[in-house]
């Protein structure tokens, strides 16, 4: 039986509940949902990237990259992602972001499926994301 390994690079603090950053079983490998905290500095509390939505967005994929490439992943791996959206107004913007980032990535695969939701964060966090991948090996 293939063993579970939770995943927490480098850039992550440890979680404030019960639950992996990322976990790899096999050749799947769940990222839970990621928003938009700045790398992590031993001591110092969780900071978010910035205000705006562009740059949570931009914080937050940045964030999901390092627990895949911690597993072993890539974004041509990505199955399915999860948007989680406080405001119903940031769709479009967040929409144009997503588009822009992943022509940026130069994917071999075709991009992932998604769905967006609207939730309630933390006061300041706009967007949450998670990711669910299956590797080859």
């Amino acid at each position: 039986m293939t063993e579970k390994v939770a995943l927490t690079p480098a850039t992550h603090t440890t979680p404030p509940a019960k639950f992996s950053h990322g976990v790899r079983k096999g050749n799947i490998l769940q990222v839970a949902g990621q928003v938009g905290f700045l790398p992590a500095v031993e001591g110092e509390p969780a900071t978010v990237a910035g205000p705006t939505l562009r740059e949570q967005t931009l914080q937050t994929f940045a964030n999901i990259k390092a627990i895949l490439e911690e597993g072993g992943a890539s974004w041509d791996d990505v199955m399915m992602m999860r948007v989680y959206l406080t405001d119903v107004s940031h769709f479009a913007e967040m929409n144009e972001i997503y588009n822009a980032y992943f022509e940026d990535q130069s994917l071999k695969a075709p991009a992932s499926a998604r769905t967006t939701v609207y939730v309630g964060l933390p006061k300041g966090l706009l967007i949450e994301i998670d990711a669910l991948a299956v590797l080859d090996n």
